[in-house]
């Protein structure tokens, strides 16, 4: 069978463009805080041996239909005043720490060290701004595809002096932290992971996202500094937990200091009201201007297009006009191997008194 071919000019007839699609990521608190099962035995959080962090999962980890959610950890400079030879798991939480910093923020100028988190956009080492305790929540590429949107995250956590199971103990409010003053041409700084914006709210800031890396770190003076009960409840009240399910209640100073990561890990995740966010992915499109001119493609290579040497169409009708109903478009190389297919909705009718221009895109 005959095929016509109709060169494609590079210069006039291709063009590409690029576009954002974004998508609403809403977190409740039900599903960080373990949906399935009862503490310390959630079936959605799945914990490891090597005890560095803890995975949040949508529906029991062990299910084929679970899907990952994000990681989170925590960890401390070893400046910090909570770190020491006596808290546990000392040496693994300043590592978390610095493996986090160092991906995300790259080493000092001065004096060739990991740079330590901050509250701000300088990373000029302002002690004010300075994150030397944190919890870190890297979101899963299934959520934050190929990044976090500026100006849509947020995380409302329960604020409060002592962590426990009790709501009217864990929270004395909900403290919401977002990164609203941020948008794509402003209020925002770059490392070495790309772009990060200040999770701020009434309470001063709760820490830094970033977009490109999908990651939230949370400084752990939010929890300190909230407005939760001053001392803890009495013996009597439903017990708390902190270290590993261990029924006492505690700040979080001595939840970082005498907890294993995993145990103020499911603390934390009881902190954890809601989280929302849009992600966005690029699609890079390349489009095509086909054109079929006047004097090309009216004629059809299907054997039905002939009866009697004469050109039968639609309905049966004969005519010895040529027409043709173009119903696919084929793109080829210069060796005239076939690369793709594109299928129209409906034929078009194609004869010698019209022409033709069809759009073909393909989205990468």
């Amino acid at each position: 069978m005959p095929i016509n071919y109709e060169p494609i000019n590079g210069q006039t007839d291709v063009a590409t463009t690029r576009t954002l699609l974004h998508e609403v990521i809403p977190l409740t608190g039900t599903i960080v805080s373990g949906t399935y099962g009862v503490f310390p035995n959630d079936e959605n959080i799945k914990n490891y041996n090597h005890g560095m962090f803890q995975s949040v999962y949508d529906y029991p980890f062990l299910s084929s239909s679970a899907n990952h959610i994000f990681d989170l950890t925590v960890g401390y400079d070893e400046s910090s005043a909570r770190s020491g030879s006596t808290s546990v798991q000392n040496t693994k939480k300043i590592n978390m720490y610095n493996q986090m910093s160092q991906v995300l923020l790259g080493y000092t100028g001065s004096t060739n060290r990991v740079r330590r988190f901050e509250g701000d956009l300088t990373l000029d080492e302002t002690p004010l701004f300075t994150m030397k305790e944190v919890f870190i929540v890297n979101f899963s590429r299934l959520l934050s595809k190929d990044q976090i949107k500026k100006g849509s995250f947020s995380i409302g956590v329960k604020t409060g002096s002592y962590f426990g199971t009790s709501v009217s103990y864990i929270t004395g409010g909900i403290a919401t932290y977002s990164d609203s003053a941020v948008t794509e041409n402003s209020n925002a700084a770059s490392t070495i992971s790309g772009d990060y914006g200040v999770l701020s709210g009434a309470l001063g800031v709760g820490g830094v996202v970033f977009y490109e890396a999908g990651i939230a770190v949370l400084t752990a003076s939010i929890f300190i500094s909230g407005s939760g009960k001053a001392t803890p409840p009495s013996a009597r009240e439903t017990p708390g937990f902190y270290s590993d399910g261990v029924t006492t209640w505690h700040t979080v100073d001595e939840l970082l200091t005498g907890s294993s990561i995993s145990g103020a890990c499911d603390a934390a995740r009881q902190r954890i009201h809601n989280i929302q966010f849009n992600n966005s992915t690029e699609i890079n499109s390349t489009v095509y201007f086909c054109r079929a001119p006047h004097n090309k493609f009216n004629y059809s290579s299907n054997p039905t297009y002939l009866s009697s040497s004469s050109i039968r169409v639609k309905n049966n009708t004969r005519s010895n006009t040529p027409l043709a109903f173009i119903t696919t478009i084929g793109l080829y190389n210069s060796a005239n191997e076939l690369l793709a297919v594109a299928k129209l909705s409906e034929p078009l009718r194609k004869d010698p008194t019209n022409e033709l221009t069809l759009r073909v895109r393909l989205d990468y």
